[in-house]
């Protein structure tokens, strides 16, 4: 062997198994923890869903009756300065009315229920956006032929900033429970390792649904706003330094 290898020092490697240098590298624990936000706001405008029912022994009659009515409701609700891009078809249908007997064939079995004329049923979706003057656009409606109205949903048009809010205190609330868990546990609380919210969060708004209201000539219909909460959703995870 030349002399140079001789001089150099031995060095000696062992290779462990892959499974002991993994049991040798310790994971950190993880919290996650969900937190919700909500803000309240007063609404500025209101979303009415109204239509005319009408009946008659043919279609052609409950078709033709139908839209007379809904020419003049669309027409005052234009009156009323609600816009043409506010006002949209929501429902249409035309159904057969049936008639039904208890009685009973030959055979024992009991008659088929027979037609006895048709109903019609047409309705929009109205966006008010002055508020004080939904009382009176639903007065109108009814006046004029507005049969049914199945539901008045209140709104706010700008909710960028009721959002915003209420994703920061979805934050703190969930980092006040991660604290709270981490302090009775005997634990840090580390770095977040990740944010995310939940899908599918809807303002709850106020609703009411009304049929077949009649009109006053002494006041238009009262109307309360009242307050519509909007709701965020998130789960946070952090790192616990142990």
């Amino acid at each position: 062997m030349h002399p140079f290898f001789k001089a150099l020092p031995v060095l000696l490697v062992l290779a462990l198994p892959a499974t002991a240098l993994a049991e040798n590298k310790v994971t950190p624990g993880m919290i996650e923890i969900q937190g919700t936000g909500e803000v309240a706001a007063a609404p500025d405008m209101a979303f009415v869903s109204s239509g005319v029912t009408t009946q008659a022994d043919t279609a052609r009659e409950a078709l033709n009756a139908n839209t007379a009515a809904m020419a003049e409701l669309i027409k005052v609700l234009e009156e009323a300065g609600i816009e043409a891009k506010d006002i949209q078809t929501s429902n249409f249908s035309v159904q057969p009315q049936y008639v039904y007997s208890d009685k009973r064939n030959e055979n024992g079995y009991t008659s088929p229920p027979k037609i006895a004329g048709y109903q019609v049923s047409n309705a929009v979706t109205v966006r008010v956006r002055k508020l004080d003057t939904l009382g009176a656009v639903l007065d109108k409606a009814v006046t004029v032929g507005a049969n049914t109205i199945d539901g008045i949903r209140f709104s706010v048009s700008d909710t960028d900033a009721l959002y915003e809010k209420a994703r920061k205190d979805a934050i703190a609330d969930a980092k006040a429970k991660a604290e709270l868990y981490t302090e009775a546990a005997g634990v840090g609380l580390g770095r977040i390792l990740q944010i995310s919210e939940n899908n599918g969060f809807t303002p709850q708004p106020m609703m009411m649904r009304e049929k077949a209201m009649m009109a006053s000539d002494a006041a238009p219909v009262p109307m309360q706003g009242g307050e519509v909460n909007y709701n965020v959703s998130v789960s946070v995870r952090w790192e616990l330094d142990q």
